[in-house]
């Protein structure tokens, strides 16, 4: 990419930053405020922990969308950062979800 399109790439994102007001971000912090109250308020709750868990990590799926959206600024840039992002993620849990199991083998050691 020569310098030309860098800047003008530069340029769209800064333009773009400007349109955008305190307010908004002011918005999305008390959505994650409200969703923060209510993962507090569900950890207090009696009910069996599959599903408490569940709704407990889909607030927190959610609220990991609004910062790395608004906070991180993802969702001002460019489609190739956002996909280099994305699946930089899904190679992370993938490597995650391969070497867990081997964790478990602790187990059989007798270390504990």
């Amino acid at each position: 990419m020569n310098d030309a399109t860098q800047l003008a790439l530069e340029q769209g994102v800064a333009e773009q930053h400007r349109h955008h007001g305190k307010a908004q971000f002011f918005w999305v912090w008390g959505a994650l405020l409200v969703m923060t109250g209510m993962e507090v308020y569900l950890g207090y709750q009696n009910m069996e922990p599959v599903r408490m868990l569940s709704m407990l990590m889909g607030l927190s799926l959610l609220k990991a969308g609004l910062i790395i959206a608004y906070f991180m600024h993802m969702k001002f840039e460019i489609s190739r950062m956002k996909w280099l992002t994305m699946s930089s993620l899904l190679v992370c849990l993938s490597l995650m979800c391969i070497f867990f199991p081997d964790a478990f083998r602790i187990l059989s050691l007798g270390a504990r």
